[in-house]
């Protein structure tokens, strides 16, 4: 994954992260690219997380490239999917690649031998749980 736009974490987030994927019974891509986005952030306190970065709750409106249509959905854990008619999880191919991002930035993510190119258009305040 070449190029990837600079992403910023939260220390909450990186633990509870590292906690779900420790737990992971089976080995995927997608939870070896998320160890890999894990290791290359910024990593700061939930209250120095800049404004308009996703984190965990953040409710995010992306776009797929070559889609005119947005999507807006909660970033979520995977056992709070249900909590959200609009979740998507972090485990999720598109839910890992947001993980980070700044608005206006894009992730080429691989997905399926296919790659998502998704763009952050809004980070809406965080969801409470």
């Amino acid at each position: 994954m070449a190029n990837l736009p600079p992403i910023t974490v939260t220390t909450l987030d990186r633990e509870r992260l590292y906690a779900l994927l420790d737990r992971q019974q089976e080995d995927s891509d997608e939870i070896e690219h998320l160890y890999r986005e894990l290791e290359r952030a910024h990593i700061v306190a939930p209250d120095q997380l800049p404004e308009g970065t996703v984190c965990l709750g953040s409710r995010v409106r992306f776009r797929e490239a070559g889609s005119e249509k947005a999507h807006l959905r909660v970033l979520v854990l995977p056992r709070e999917t249900g909590n959200f008619p609009d979740a998507i999880s972090i485990l999720s191919p598109a839910g890992a690649a947001l993980l980070g991002l700044s608005v206006g930035a894009t992730i080429h993510w691989p997905c399926r031998n296919r790659t998502l190119q998704l763009q952050l258009l809004e980070v809406l305040p965080a969801q409470s749980h």
